[in-house]
């Protein structure tokens, strides 16, 4: 839904019916600038408060702005692609920058970053480097991140478990999962153990990469980890302790404020850290969640790595691109917009920005900022962006091909693993 203040379509016709032409503010014509991003109520809110703060400070700017859940906006985003609708100023992410950028959907961004117009002084190459693909930027990070499972630790308590240790392998994890039900009756878990990005971080666990680096086939021949994590996740429906398929499917499009974690449906919740405020928030000051970081393989590597948590992008048919620059500048290193954003997308990558933030952190930003900071001590290194094809596999062969036939009990892990390795690899073969 687009989001106009009322005040604003008031002066608008004014304006129309002053000039009978074009909107004048201060003598200057007013440019439109559209922006999307996705996220909770939480992000929303701050957000919106940033654009206005833009405005008040850039009156001949006027923002006009969508937001949508993650797979409404990306649903609605694909539409607008194709229609040649797309916003100047989108949110992307690491999952699909690949995709839009070899589509030649994305504007690169190293002009407005040589020019200044988007200053990176404070900000480490590693980040910059984040939003890379060939040799051009196409994004700016608006955070890092890292995912983690959020535990309610009084509801563990009450059951008389404990917290796992960090280095917690996935044998823990279902021990754990299975003794929370057989105490409590509740799920340990509800959604999230089927996402696709657990899929690719449990390669990393191994050592290996979900894709090959020319994002021309999945990078590993072995499926018997894929078969091992679906196995567990089977025998956990089938116990009662996690969510089953239809009850996950239920709640698509719930945000994380209406979790099972937030509502005490279950004890824990897969999330990555820059979604922290909005649960911790939804939550409550008197609940006891602590953030843990994700379980690994027997005798295996961390299945964590440090990630951009999303970008801002600007548009191949942006018909403002330096205005769009200036506000991508704007969100990343003004001290004011980040005291209400509030690193609720991440921990910022302006080391001004975080040295500014830090002393005045709340308990839950200074818990992401610590758990971040922890996790870069043992975290695997990143793999590169997902190859382009990668959303005709995400939509076309995971999950109508493995996750729903495993997950209703149609097939088993055995059976489905080949298919969706032969059809993944049709899709990115396309690549070479």
């Amino acid at each position: 839904m687009t989001h106009k203040k009322s005040h604003r379509l008031i002066l608008v016709l004014l304006a129309l019916l002053l000039t009978s032409s074009v909107m004048v503010v201060s003598g200057q014509d007013t440019i439109e600038l559209q922006l999307t991003w996705w996220g909770s109520q939480a992000r929303h809110d701050r957000t919106i408060a940033v654009v206005e703060m833009y405005e008040a400070a850039n009156p001949g700017i006027d923002i006009v702005y969508t937001f949508n859940s993650f797979g409404d906006y990306w649903t609605r985003l694909n539409t607008e692609a194709a229609g040649g609708n797309l916003a100047c100023v989108m949110n992307q992410d690491y999952a699909y920058l690949g995709d839009w950028a070899d589509r030649g959907l994305l504007m690169p961004l190293d002009p407005y970053i040589e020019s200044g117009l988007i200053d990176t002084t404070n900000i480490d190459q590693a980040y910059l480097d984040g939003g890379k693909i060939g040799d051009s930027i196409y994004a700016i990070s608006l955070g890092i991140n890292t995912q983690s499972f959020i535990l309610d630790a009084d509801a563990l308590e009450a059951a008389g478990l404990e917290l796992p240790a960090v280095d917690w392998t996935w044998a823990d994890f279902e021990q754990l999962a299975l003794d929370y039900h057989a105490a409590t009756d509740k799920w340990f878990i509800g959604n999230g153990l089927e996402d696709v990005q657990l899929w690719k971080s449990l390669y990393l666990g191994y050592g290996m990469s979900p894709f090959e680096a020319d994002g021309t086939a999945l990078g590993y021949e072995d499926d018997q980890p894929l078969i091992d994590f679906y196995d567990m996740i089977v025998r956990l429906q089938e116990a009662g302790a996690v969510a089953n398929r239809e009850e996950v499917v239920a709640m698509t499009g719930a945000g994380p404020e209406q979790g099972p974690v937030v509502t005490g449906l279950a004890a824990s919740a897969y999330q990555w850290s820059n979604q922290l405020v909005a649960v911790f928030s939804a939550a409550g000051e008197d609940r006891n969640l602590v953030l843990q970081p994700l379980p690994r393989p027997e005798g295996g590597q961390s299945e964590n790595y440090i990630k951009p948590s999303m970008y801002f992008a600007i548009t191949a048919g942006c018909p403002h691109p330096e205005e769009a620059a200036k506000f991508i500048n704007f969100f990343t290193n003004s001290l004011e917009a980040n005291d209400i954003l509030l690193a609720e997308r991440g921990v910022p990558i302006s080391s001004a920005v975080r040295e500014h933030l830090l002393p005045n952190l709340d308990p839950v930003n200074a818990a992401a900022f610590a758990f971040l900071e922890s996790v870069a001590e043992y975290a695997s290194p990143i793999f590169p962006p997902d190859p382009p094809g990668f959303s005709d596999f995400l939509n076309n062969v995971w999950l109508p091909l493995f996750v729903d036939p495993v997950l209703f009990g149609q097939v088993t892990p055995e059976e489905a693993a080949p298919l969706m390795r032969e059809e993944a690899n049709i899709i990115f073969s396309a690549n070479e």
